[in-house]
């Protein structure tokens, strides 16, 4: 994949889906590239912001070799780090820091108490598109420290009458293993009848076990979840209506279900002997862990309102996380003697979240070459994370309000050979927590004993001005460059700072921890587009002065509140080939991340496989010729050592501790072919086509010592798949 800059433009073979702009707009060409999630019907070549969109045909071809959108992106974007292949996403990150995940702009991300399972929320199949900006910006609001990960879902009927589409699937490891089988069904029907249409659909997926290189089975996660030996399925619905010309109404509903099935119980691996965690068959205690989402918005569109665009969207988005209890090891977080006796009290948790929300704006040409945009943001979150065994608040019923005005302005000048951009958000935002108890054992590791402590609620306000601006030059056709800046806006987890207070009389009105996370994204970049070559390249550096950190510690991950410093550079190059319908594509990123471990304003330590990707190269080559389609793609993750220790010399627990936290790297090769025919498509995918055996990244670099969490990665897979539109 080559990444396109939207400040430059994006390439064209994976943008063949993407919405075209109004031609009214201030004399934008009606076949301009517009990203949606800009939130602006300019075109991608007058914005400075990095962009890249993955098609309905790229998706549909990434998500049948790895199962899902996360995957997808990951494969695609070098700068995205390695999934976990587990349900959550905790540690997956894009320039370093988390995106936020969206359906048609609305945010499915949980950043109160953070469970990292917002990739999970629709099936794919349901996606047309997914829109990626990166950096940290406040274009969709709190959340995008790292970028906007917005999945577009499919539109409405081009014509009058009933067409569709079904999909089947089936998948199997590389020795065909009776539990390693899994399918998939899915489809759906269109209707348009004049100023109406309607879609409607469903899936339902079974997956079996998952098996590593070596053909051993692969670790269950009993407790943060698992993708592998579970159940999905998802319903949706899109009904239009098309109010006269240039208006139209979209009532969008989706609920997606997945729920592990439990068949199989953790067995420790060695890290000293590099045998991977495994799994055999068993049944672990309590209920196994899931995750559902429910979303629904109405959108408003009018193209030609007093001469410009309007977007109106209201919209409620619910999800339910089931997380399993602890592994078989010793584990006091959920232990309370005055419910039973220590060691023995079992339980698990269950993050509950609401979002009720509204956006509005409206962009129009204010003069000759001046555009601007006006808006207004509005949502209230409200989250909790409760043990479903035993009743007990672990993270209390927390509200957060944010209420943004916003405007924009974009200039273009020498006939469009310049364009000055830039605009500001004003947050205004407000926590509330309620009074609560934290649980019996986060008064050990200060006083060595149980009991808790309680903690007075109240509620926080904040206000922050985001500011983003940036310049667009296209001296000649074919040749541009940019250069931006722009600042991102997040809560760091309240959930586990919370839940996390040990010592007495805190108040949250005065807890310095809850203060939010605001960060920068400084860019330069440039880009040549000429005949069958498509080349780009971006340096950026990203900072907050208060980050978010999540840090190892006695066996939990905390937030840790440190100065952070990210940079990073993408090279990316697509190169049309003589043999026609055959392409290459190359893309390389490298970051370097470092935070300030002893508060004293500057960055000592480097950011850990927790919170930083390793750098990689992809390769891929891509040939298409009638009905056939074909692709091979290779994924290179490059060693690298983290400097995790200020002092020096280290201790000789330390030295271990980092050469226990290195990364060595490794290589996937994945595989997919389509032959299209009258009565359908026919496919073969082949995710880790050279059977490569490999420990994952968050495995290898953020657990020294566990046993119990050192997951390998997922072997040869092939997936056969058929489907058809009608």
């Amino acid at each position: 994949m080559l990444s396109g800059f939207v400040a430059i433009s994006v390439p064209a073979p994976l943008l063949a889906q993407a919405e075209n702009a109004p031609a009214n707009v201030d004399g934008v060409p009606a076949d301009a590239i517009v990203v949606t999630a800009a939130r602006t019907v300019l075109p991608a070549s007058a914005l400075p912001l990095t962009v890249d969109v993955i098609d309905a045909e790229s998706l549909a071809q990434q998500v049948s070799i790895a199962g899902s959108v996360v995957d997808a992106v990951s494969n695609l974007s070098p700068s995205f780090s390695p999934t976990r292949q587990k349900l959550s996403g905790s540690g997956e990150t894009l320039r370093g820091r988390s995106p936020l995940y969206a359906i048609n702009g609305v945010p499915q991300s949980t950043p109160i108490r953070d469970g990292s399972r917002d990739g999970y929320t629709i099936d794919p199949f349901f996606i047309d598109r997914v829109e990626l900006i990166y950096g940290s910006n406040a274009l969709q609001g709190i959340g995008a420290t790292g970028g906007v990960v917005n999945q577009v879902t499919v539109g409405p009927p081009s014509k009058d009458g009933i067409s569709g589409r079904v999909l089947l699937q089936g998948t199997a490891d590389n020795d065909f293993s009776d539990d390693g089988l899994g399918g998939k069904i899915g489809g759906f029907v269109s209707w348009r009848g004049g100023a109406f249409d309607a879609t409607v659909g469903a899936t339902y997926e079974a997956r079996g076990a998952f098996y590593d290189g070596d053909g051993r089975r692969l670790g269950v996660d009993g407790t943060q979840g698992e993708v592998q030996d579970s159940k999905s399925w998802s319903v949706f619905g899109r009904f239009g209506w098309q109010i006269g010309e240039s208006a139209r109404l979209d009532l969008i509903a989706n609920h997606f279900e997945l729920e592990g099935d439990g068949d199989y119980v953790v067995v420790a691996g060695n890290r000293t002997t590099g045998l991977p965690t495994s799994s055999v068959r068993g049944t672990p205690p309590g209920t196994p862990p899931s995750n559902t989402a429910d979303s629904v918005s109405l959108t408003l569109t009018d193209d030609d309102l007093v001469g410009g665009h309007l977007v109106a969207q209201v919209f409620y988005n619910k999800t339910n996380d089931v997380f399993g209890g602890p592994v078989p090891r010793r584990n006091d977080t959920f232990q309370d003697p005055t419910i039973a006796p220590n060691g023995t009290l079992f339980d698990q948790s269950a993050n509950k979240s609401r979002k009720i929300g509204g956006k509005i704006s409206y962009e129009r040409a204010i003069i000759e070459g001046l555009t601007g945009t006006i808006g207004f943001d509005a949502m209230v979150d409200k989250t909790e994370q409760a043990l479903i065994q035993t009743g007990r608040a672990w993270v209390p019923p927390t509200e957060f309000v944010t209420l943004a005005p916003f405007g924009q302005l974009n200039l273009a000048l020498l006939d469009d050979k310049v364009h000055l951009a830039g605009g500001v958000r004003w947050e205004n935002d407000k926590l509330k927590v309620d009074d609560f108890h934290t649980l019996a054992s986060t008064t050990l590791a200060t006083t060595g004993a149980f009991g808790g402590v309680a903690v007075s609620g109240g509620s926080r306000s904040f206000q922050d001005a985001l500011l983003n601006g940036g310049v667009v030059i296209e001296p000649i056709e074919g040749v541009r460059a940019y250069a931006s800046y722009a600042e991102g806006y997040t809560i760091a987890d309240v959930g586990r700072i919370l839940r996390g207070i040990g010592q007495p009389n805190v108040d949250v009105d005065d807890y310095i921890d809850l203060e939010p996370v605001v960060s920068n994204n400084r860019e330069i970049g440039v880009e040549l587009k000429r005949g069958p070559l498509n080349a780009s390249a971006a340096y950026f550096w990203s900072s907050s002065k208060k980050g978010s950190l999540l840090v190892l510690q006695n066996g939990v991950f905390n937030v840790l509140r440190q100065r952070i410093e990210i940079e990073g550079l993408e090279l990316n190059l697509a190169v049309q080939m003589p043999i026609p319908g055959l392409d290459v594509s190359a893309g390389y990123a490298h970051l370097t991340g470092r935070t300030d471990s002893n508060q004293d304003g500057k960055v000592d330590i480097d950011l850990d496989g927790a919170n930083i990707s390793p750098d990689r190269f992809n390769l891929a080559a891509n040939y298409r010729s009638g009905p056939l389609t074909a692709r091979v793609q290779g994924n290179f993750y490059l060693s690298r050592r983290f400097d995790l220790f200020a002092n020096d010399p280290m201790t000789p627990a330390q030295i271990a501790n980092q050469k226990e936290n290195a990364f060595d790297g490794y290589t996937v090769v994945d595989a997919s072919v389509r032959y299209a025919t009258r009565f359908g498509g026919i496919s073969l995918s082949v995710q880790n086509l050279l059977n490569e055996q490999y420990i994952t990244y968050n495995s290898d670099t953020t657990r020294a010592g566990d046993n119990l969490l050192y997951f390998a990665g997922r072997g040869r897979t092939f997936t056969l798949g058929w489907d058809y539109r009608f």
